[in-house]
């Protein structure tokens, strides 16, 4: 029920870091906040000082380059905030190569490496024996890979729009020669982020090896300190992540390239023992050790460098989400999907039969359907070909479930214990090495299944963990040294090329950046064998927890219509019917917080009250699909003993906002809640409507919020439109 009026009478809940969310810097407006008018921010390099300096902007963050006697780069600014990012100057990229370490660019000379005066750099030295400076270009962004959307999603432009940088390199005595090496950089209109990645030619009549390389290391200012080092240090007010992740479920387990180090050139730091962490080096944890023949080229992978202009952890995760939209677009396509768990023909058919009347849009066949994507039995194919023509011929798509990881092969195809010298010791314990012949037979197996097929979805379970194989026998690798890199270059390699094909990714690894499309939101699989009313209530708090620093489309989460993993009749939704309660309480705060369920089962529905309950909301969320696919701020985490909430924002849409409401407890529960509505974009007033109810105006404080006095009664939910 929607209250009209301020009242004192019931609490308040207490948004924290409120003020922050409101308005994180001093003097910022609506009309200069780039994460509500990112279009008044666009990318320029622009060359001064008769082409000594370039500076690389789009008003959020400037990257500055001298150019001579040798190129680095000698600014960052932080134009949102005024902060300047480094404090010394370092080569633009480290290489070692046949041995032998090598500085790419950089200057010397420099007094103090505290601080960087512009007097300096005009008697700064190139070091003779470092790769020097020959010439640059500059353009348009280009795509990593190709890309064009499908399925509902944002309708982002492929490559974001930006402008692109190439400083280019060469080394003319002192060995080394003939190679040539190409510092790649680009800036994004709208948004304070720079990617940046390195490509090596192979130019000479010999081959080189490249044993290991340093794409990225900025001497940073330090952070807030203490004279004695602390446990952890305070981190630095930026984001670092690339596209060479493996083994986790979150950005920052999954980081492998982001090394924070010591600097002991730096002797003015307040730290005695010179150990404060502010040299970033962005690098593969080994190798990747990998020939280049004459003529061959080889290119790093791509590390992304998103600049914040608040502590406040919201407005970060705002940010964060944006460059996933903005340099992953595909992680915005978010189909509804049914986990079906037979490829029985009859109950596949059945089941898309009920996804088209409930408006469901894909099936996965599930783990333990049934289902074998690595076959090569051309009867099988062909079946499983007729059933995904039938789901295309009725509007739903088809894909299935493989294992990858996770699993033992054979001592021959496994990955080798560096330590033991035998199988055994991998990420999950036994693993096949995809350098393996049995590796590489795998991905041809699926490339031919899902071309034959025409499946629409891969679901990849275990995909490849980041183990090191040390034998010397797999095809696709030579040794332990090169074995990380090769091993995922041919799984990003694989997600690339299912992009191409829009074949949907679910994989339960943080592979965005190399293609993937949804990982799971964050989830105990156990927890699904627990009574129904308490895997509500965990499931809620796993969508609040879930949505910090992914979108709602970026994370699945599950529904067990059948028993999964034990737990009998009290923790399964089946018969569906005797069991709409919870089955409602699941589409309610799956669809409230738009991130798609895995229904698994055998049927969507069993009478026709549960038909009905499905569609109805299924209707609702395909009517609210923008603002519910749209950020969320999040207000109150799940507890069980009282309200909780969450609420969508979008500045770009009719419907500015949308509040969830959930209701845990018995009875009904009537507050004040102090809803943020900075994000939105409104300004003065907001018209609020409770569900399809009256409409309210309401006039919001200095601070974009309002008080909102609701009532829910008991096991309940409700919704806000703001417009």
């Amino acid at each position: 029920m929607l209250s009209l009026w301020r009242t004192l009478a019931p609490p308040v809940i207490v948004l924290a870091a409120s003020s922050a969310l409101a308005q994180t810097m001093t003097g910022l407006s609506r009309r200069s906040d780039w994460l509500l008018s990112p279009e008044t921010y666009n990318a320029t390099i622009t060359a001064e000082d008769s082409g000594k300096t370039l500076h690389m902007q789009n008003g959020l963050i400037r990257r500055t380059f001298r150019l001579t006697p040798n190129a680095a780069t000698v600014d960052i600014k932080n134009l949102m905030t005024g902060e300047t990012v480094v404090r010394a100057v370092r080569p633009e990229a480290v290489l070692e190569i046949n041995g032998k370490r090598v500085d790419v660019g950089g200057l010397e000379g420099q007094i103090e490496q505290a601080y960087l005066l512009t007097g300096w750099l005009d008697s700064s030295r190139s070091d003779p024996a470092a790769f020097q400076f020959a010439g640059y270009e500059s353009g348009e962004t280009k795509a990593r890979f190709p890309y064009h959307r499908k399925r509902w999603g944002t309708d982002a432009p492929w490559p974001p729009p930006g402008r692109s940088l190439t400083l280019r390199f060469r080394r003319s005595s002192g060995g080394l020669t003939g190679i040539a090496v190409a510092i790649h950089y680009e800036i994004y209109d709208g948004i304070p982020l720079i990617c940046k990645w390195l490509e090596i030619r192979n130019e000479g009549k010999s081959a080189l090896r490249l044993n290991s390389f340093i794409s990225e290391m900025l001497a940073v200012v330090e952070p807030p300190w203490a004279l004695d080092p602390p446990g952890t240090w305070d981190r630095h007010n930026i984001h670092i992540e690339s596209d060479y992740a493996f083994l986790g479920m979150t950005f920052a387990s999954a980081n492998k390239t982001t090394f924070w180090m010591a600097d002991s050139s730096f002797t003015s730091q307040v730290d005695y023992g010179l150990t404060t962490p502010c040299l970033l080096e962005c690098r593969p944890p080994m190798g990747p050790d990998v020939d280049l023949e004459p003529g061959e080229a080889f290119a790093s992978f791509r590390t992304f460098e998103l600049f914040y202009d608040s502590d406040d952890r919201e407005r970060k995760a705002l940010a964060l989400r944006k460059m996933y939209r903005k340099v992953a677009p595909w992680v915005t396509e978010n189909p509804i999907f049914m986990h079906l768990t037979s490829i029985e023909p009859d109950l596949v058919k059945s089941a898309v039969d009920q996804c088209v009347e409930t408006g469901f849009e894909m099936i996965i066949l599930s783990f333990g359907s049934g289902l074998n994507m690595e076959t090569d039995d051309g009867a099988a194919i062909k079946r499983m070909k007729e059933l995904a023509d039938y789901a295309h011929g009725r509007g739903i798509e088809l894909g299935g479930y493989s294992l990858l990881a996770s699993r033992r092969i054979s001592d021959e195809d496994d990955v080798i214990n560096p330590a033991t010298g035998t199988t055994g010791g991998a990420a999950f314990g036994n693993s096949p090495c995809l350098g393996s012949r049995w590796g590489i037979a795998y991905f041809k197996k699926i490339r031919h299944f899902l071309e034959k097929t025409g499946f629409d979805l891969l679901e990849h379970d275990g995909s490849y963990p980041g183990d090191l194989c040390a034998s010397t026998t797999h095809p696709g690798h030579r040794g332990l040294t090169d074995s990380q890199w090769k091993q995922w270059e041919t799984i990003a390699d694989f997600y690339r090329w299912c992009r191409a094909r829009n074949v949907y990714l679910n994989v339960p690894d943080w592979y965005f950046l190399s293609g993937s499309n949804k990982t799971g939101v964050g989830y105990r699989e156990v927890n699904w064998s627990l009574p129904r009313d308490r895997q509500i209530i965990l499931g809620r708090q796993n969508l609040f927890d879930g949505t910090w620093y992914k979108t709602p489309s970026m994370g699945w989460t599950f529904v067990p219509l059948v028993e999964y993993q034990g737990g009998g009749a009290a923790a399964t939704l089946e018969p569906l019917s005797e069991h709409l309660d919870a089955y409602q309480a699941h589409l309610a705060q799956n669809f409230g917080s738009g991130v798609q369920a895995c229904y698994r089962g055998i049927r969507l529905y069993d009478t026709d009250a549960t038909r009905a309950l499905v569609k109805k909301w299924v209707d609702w969320y395909k009517e609210h699909r923008a603002i519910l696919n749209s950020d969320i701020i999040h207000i109150r985490r799940p507890d069980g003993r009282g309200l909780d909430c969450m609420l969508h924002v979008n500045a770009s849409l009719r419907e500015k906002g949308m509040l969830m409401v959930y209701n845990p407890t018995p009875g009904p529960v009537t507050e004040t809640i102090s809803v943020p509505l900075y994000y939105t974009g409104l300004t003065e007033h907001v018209r609020i409507r409770e569900k399809e109810g009256m409409t309210g105006t309401f006039k919001l404080d200095r601070e974009g919020r309002i008080d909102l006095t609701v009532t829910v009664e008991g096991g309940s939910h409700t919704w806000f439109l703001v417009e």
